[in-house]
């Protein structure tokens, strides 16, 4: 699972670019899984990127460029698409939000 932190310093626009440039570095090796802390607002920007990565995440779903995606308060053992992560790589099991909710971050399945 690759990591990307969004957290300090980057523009709405910036961000969604980033995430874009690695949902594709991660189509060329064959697909994976990418997390995205992004923060949910607490102090005012997160909550911007959050809401419109999201909006873009929709949007590449319906055309094919990403497999999925979920939120952070669902990426728990008991969520059926964390399952499904985790039954592709199970070295996920030692990610630390795993079993804490967290509406800050976005997984993404590529």
């Amino acid at each position: 699972m690759k990591f990307l932190n969004l957290r300090e310093g980057y523009s709405v626009e910036s961000a969604i670019a980033t995430v874009e440039i690695e949902v594709e570095f991660l189509q060329k090796e064959g697909g994976g899984i990418l997390k995205v802390l992004h923060g949910y607002g607490s102090h005012g920007r997160g909550g911007v990127i959050c809401i419109e990565l999201r909006k873009n995440l929709m949007a590449w779903k319906r055309r094919g460029f990403i497999k999925d995606y979920f939120t952070g308060d669902k990426w728990n053992i008991f969520d059926p698409a964390t399952m499904a992560v985790l039954e592709k790589d199970k070295s996920i099991y030692g990610d630390q939000d795993l079993f804490i909710p967290n509406p800050g971050i976005t997984i993404i399945v590529v």
